[in-house]
């Protein structure tokens, strides 16, 4: 299957959910062309859902790393949710998550992207 994009939001945050591979391709230029119109239309926290990505190479891991890069040019942050399976422990073989937060927790995630002390109110 190849890739799936679902855009949603949470507060300020848009979460990008993705499912099927993010592969040399088809698949690869559809996430990087989605990733940069975000941040060119002002997109400053980013959150990549990736519990349904099934595959990830390298064209996939340059698009991850040059939009968080992009993203903390501009004052923004990229974080990634749940990576599973083969995709976990490829970026634990290149020590992305010591870069890239990564949570298990959607929760989680998105507290993070609030300033300390903010205090959520019902």
């Amino acid at each position: 299957m190849g890739l799936q994009i679902s855009i949603r939001e949470s507060g300020d945050v848009t979460i990008l959910d993705l499912q099927g591979r993010a592969t040399i391709g088809v698949d690869s230029d559809l996430l990087i062309s989605h990733l940069q119109r975000l941040v060119a239309n002002g997109v400053r926290k980013l959150l990549l859902n990736l519990a349904d990505v099934t595959q990830l190479d390298s064209s996939g891991i340059s698009a991850i790393t040059g939009t968080h890069v992009s993203l903390v040019r501009q004052g923004g942050t990229l974080k990634l949710l749940r990576p599973r399976g083969r995709v976990r422990t490829l970026l634990r073989a290149i020590r992305l998550p010591e870069i890239i937060p990564t949570f298990e927790d959607e929760a989680q995630a998105l507290a993070s992207f609030r300033p300390r002390g903010y205090i959520a109110r019902p």
